[in-house]
């Protein structure tokens, strides 16, 4: 039998849920979990590069103590025993930590980040580090430190980013959890690309405390996985308030736990949802690929019982505050580093917050509340909003960024993922699901965006597409054999 094809390995393709309810009847041990885990890395990780720190041994020593505690019938919470992997952004305790930068190519945290605390309390075992872009700039995973994250369903083509080697892991069964980040796409457009679920929290749902930017909300931490029931699982434990975080949701994450009962009870009936279908979002270049798959999405919603309907939207507005605003974080963030040691997206960000007047930033602060206050009108008509995720398919990874999309040229590279960053200015939930596949094999996600907080109604809609449509059942050939 295969390395990929054993009744071990199987395990690497179960959901996280699955795993679970199995750990707790006792009918697995999570050491098995983790060693097939590990056997998948071996395997596999090689091709995509999409765990580029690995803690193999600290991992089995974490499952034997999980299996010790399941015989003295300890279970510390919902993620007991199942194997996790922390995006090299976030802060792991005596884990190599480099933000995809030569200056922290050896950089050891001594504390955990709050989202790694949170989802080691409930159980989880880190198997490692997945790859981004140095401090997750781009929505394209390569840097100086480990090199690129490759596609898993084309090994030719980008894993997205910035958090393209969790959605990378994920796809090929390396995990079954994940967490990432999102400023103007960053969980959205990996999990497009790689063919798995990831969900932008609305701003204050995870906590994430910063010393320098407390108040900052267009980035945020969210969970990745390769369904919606599973990221209600990670939201179940990593959502909810924290003192030492200005803006966060005053409640924990029962809210999810109770979301994925609802799947778990089969909850897919959408009649009566109101449904905003915009294809462009108001005209932005959209690839005829990317077109054509996300345009089946509509009629997947109306046979679910929703009520569809196209939007003429405007959220050009979204474009100046998103750009202000990311550049007066570069500033704030890196502006101190010695910017000739920086990647030249990174220096790119910096110079042009150096820039910003007073003025641009009032401008910023005006054009976000007023859409805020046009988006407020709409929830009012609709409950969901469907869109591309990305404006492209996955595109060659030796390439730098998209530079034209269906002719029309890109001016940087941050230009062609507006469909997900004009979102993100939104104070809003957005998911990224399956939505098909190109002609040539090539993953497609659509969006769904919801109403600022209404982040559970967002992945049980997501549950009942992906649920009607089996496209995140199909799994990468470098797996499948």
């Amino acid at each position: 039998m295969s390395e990929l094809g054993g009744e071990m390995s199987g395990l690497c393709d179960k959901a996280a849920w699955e795993l679970a309810e199995l750990l707790r009847k006792g009918e697995i041990s999570a050491v098995e979990v983790v060693q097939a885990h590990l056997r998948r890395i071996e395997a596999v990780n090689g091709q995509v590069n999409a765990i580029v720190t690995l803690t193999a041994e600290r991992a089995l020593d974490e499952a034997r103590a999980a299996d010790a505690d399941f015989a003295a019938g300890r279970v510390r919470g919902p993620l007991h025993g199942l194997p996790v992997a922390h995006k090299d952004l976030t802060d792991t305790a005596g884990i190599r930590t480099t933000y995809g930068s030569r200056l922290y190519a050896e950089h050891v945290p001594r504390e955990d980040a709050l989202i790694v605390r949170r989802m080691r309390a409930a159980g989880a075992i880190t198997l490692g580090k997945t790859n981004t872009p140095e401090f997750g700039t781009g929505s394209h995973t390569v840097n100086e430190v480990f090199g690129a994250t490759r596609n898993p369903y084309d090994l030719s083509k980008s894993a997205g980013g910035s958090s393209g080697g969790a959605a990378a892991a994920l796809a090929t069964g390396m995990v079954p959890l994940a967490d990432g980040t999102d400023m103007g796409g960053s969980l959205r457009n990996p999990a497009s690309f790689c063919n798995v679920a990831g969900l932008r929290p609305t701003p204050g749902w995870v906590p994430v405390p910063s010393p320098v930017a407390a108040w900052y909300t267009l980035g945020v931490s969210g969970p990745m996985a390769r369904g919606a029931r599973d990221l209600a699982l990670l939201m179940s434990v990593i959502a909810g308030h924290d003192p030492a975080v200005p803006l966060t949701v005053a409640c924990d994450g029962g809210v999810f736990a109770r979301a994925a009962e609802a799947m778990a009870a089969g909850d897919t009936d959408l009649a009566g949802l109101r449904v905003a279908w915009s294809p462009d979002l108001g005209g932005l270049p959209v690839d005829p690929d990317t077109a054509a798959v996300t345009a089946t999405a509509p009629g997947v919603f109306e046979r679910l019982g929703a009520r569809v309907e196209p939007v003429e939207l405007d959220l050009s507005d979204a474009e100046d505050a998103f750009r202000i605003y990311r550049a007066w974080y570069y500033a704030l963030c890196y502006g101190d580093l010695p910017q000739e040691e920086l990647a030249e997206n990174v220096r790119w960000n910096v110079a042009a917050g150096r820039r910003l007047t007073g003025e641009d930033l009032a401008r910023a602060e005006r054009l976000r509340s007023g859409l805020f206050a046009r988006m407020h009108r709409f929830w009012r008509e609709y409950d969901v909003l469907i869109a591309p995720v990305s404006q492209v398919p996955p595109f060659p990874v030796e390439q730098r960024y998209v530079e034209s999309i269906a002719g029309e040229p890109m001016p940087d590279y941050l230009a062609w993922m507006r469909s997900a960053y004009w979102i993100s200015v939104l104070h809003a939930p957005a998911a990224s699901v399956p939505c098909g596949f190109t002609a040539s094999g090539l993953p497609v996600g659509v969006q769904i965006v919801g109403r600022p907080y209404a982040d559970a109604e967002v992945l049980r809609v997501a549950a009942a597409f992906e649920t009607a449509t089996g496209y995140g059942a199909r799994r990468p050939a470098i797996v499948t054999g």
